[in-house]
Formats: structure tokens, sequence, C-alpha cells
């Protein structure tokens, strides 16, 4: 597999688009075709092979599944990881000629997701700092009145920070970058122990993301349970994630009823208290 000029151009767009205000406040940028899920989609279609982007964009997205941006600390970059390296991962995994279901496949994307997110780190600060450009502009116009000018400040502007650091960027690495994966495909065999190294550690990169995502809903011991029961489930009835779904959605309906219940026995406890304590009044 190789990635010519155009479809390097085509990623370098959708690059721009998941990180442009542009999208619907980010809504449908950032949160949608920037996810690796989606981004896996895109790129399948782009470079034409849809089983093997999706394949790589569901590995991946394991890896970032908790990614958020509080306060702009960035660790990764979906963009990145989504343009630059799924289609990177497709090369290297077409290279080495294996099955995009398979588990070697998984964990090579996973590895190239994580060294490339490093990079987008950069790429996300780059356009951060050239768009405080743009916003002493706004403030400008805002001092003298201008305010039809502010249209520019935030979708006309930011445009050429996405140009430079994400559009070019994009386009060179993904265009370049496969004929680096081609090279080291020659030069470090799959039985060698560079392979193997980069293998193991991407095994084990998915419990990153989920153990960043366990630490912002788990509050208390018990809020462990339900994932059990889950991971379980799959373990021993070989369920897959969809199935695993619907059979929670029992267990969240008695939960719900169970939540439901208690809060009208406080209401019916408190109302009474308070009949209690107008009769003492009118005594």
């Amino acid at each position: 597999m190789t990635i010519n000029w155009f479809q390097a151009a085509i990623l370098g767009l959708f690059a721009c688009l998941c990180s442009n205000s542009c999208m619907a406040g980010q809504a449908v940028g950032n949160y949608t075709i920037g996810r690796p899920l989606v981004g896996g989609l895109v790129c399948g279609i782009i470079l034409g092979d849809l089983k093997l982007g999706i394949a790589c964009g569901v590995a991946m997205q394991l890896v970032y599944i908790a990614l958020v941006t509080p306060g702009g600390a960035v660790s990764a970059d979906v963009r990145a990881i989504s343009y630059i390296g799924i289609p990177l991962a497709m090369v290297a995994i077409s290279a080495q000629n294996l099955n995009p279901l398979s588990t070697s496949a998984a964990n090579l994307a996973k590895s190239v997701g994580t060294l490339v997110g490093t990079v987008g780190t950069v790429l996300y600060y780059a356009v951060a700092t050239m768009n405080l450009v743009w916003q002493s502009f706004g403030w400008k116009d805002v001092e003298n009145g201008k305010l039809d000018k502010l249209y520019s400040v935030n979708f006309g502007w930011p445009w050429l920070s996405h140009a430079l650091f994400s559009f070019i960027p994009t386009m060179l690495l993904t265009h370049f970058g496969a004929t680096a994966v081609t090279a080291l495909r020659n030069a470090l065999p799959m039985d060698g122990i560079p392979m193997k190294t980069l293998f193991t550690v991407g095994g084990m990169l998915p419990c990153v993301g989920i153990a960043i995502l366990l630490r912002q809903i788990v509050n208390k011991p018990m809020d462990f349970v339900p994932f059990l029961v889950g991971f379980t489930f799959c373990a021993s009835l070989h369920l897959n994630l969809v199935s695993v779904t619907i059979v929670s959605l029992l267990f969240a309906a008695i939960m719900y009823e169970v939540q439901m219940v208690e809060s009208k026995r406080v209401t019916v406890s408190a109302g009474s208290i308070d009949d209690d304590d107008e009769e003492e009044e009118d005594i």
C-alpha cells in the first residue's frame, strides 16, 4: 500500500476539519470525525481498504478512549492519531502482510498511534499559539466597535493556522512516512526482537486507556462491579460488546427503579415530617 499526493492532501484536509471551530463548535470535528473510531472509517475510504482502516481505528480508539483536554492540557492529539497514525499503521500492516483482524495487526496499530500522538501534541500547541495572534485582532475589533469582523477571527483566520500546522504536516508525514514504514519493514524482520517488543508494548496500551477512563468515573470500590461483570461476560460467555451492552441495559433499568423507589421514600418521609410540624404549629 502506498499513499499518493492526492490521498495525502485529503487526509490533511480532514486533519484540519477535525480540530477547526467551524465544525459545529468542534462537536462534529473534534468529537466526531476526529475520533480514531470514525477516522479509521474515513482513512479506509480514502486509501481504498475499508476493513483495514476500521480495524486500525478500533485498535487506536481503545488506547485513547478517555482522551480529554482539560484546560488545554493535551497528552496526545487526535488529529494526528486519526489522520497520520491510522494511515501509517495501515501501510505498516499491509507491508507486513498481516491479517487486519489479527492481534499482531492491532498491536502494531496501537504502537504506531502512540508514537504519532506525541507528534500531534506539538502540532496542537503550534495551532493554539498561532491562534493567539488572531485573538489579538479580535480584541482590537471589539475595542473599535467593529463586532462584525469577529466572524473572521472565529471562522476565517484559524484556517491559516490549520493549513500550516495541520494540513501541511499531515500531508507530508503520510506521503513520505509510508516510504519510511516500508523501509522499516525491510530492515526489521517480523521474528526479530524490535518487532516483537513493539507488538508486546502495543498489546498493553489499551490497559492505559481503560485505566484513565476508570479514574474519571469510579468514585468508590462498588463502582468497579459493573465493569468486572462486563469483562466476565466477554471472557466467559464470549459475548461481543454489543451483546454486553444490551445485557447491561437490564442492570441499568433495575438500578434506576431502585433509585426511584428510594427517592420516593425519602420524599414521603420528608412530607410526613412537615405534616407533623404543621400540626404542632396549629396546636
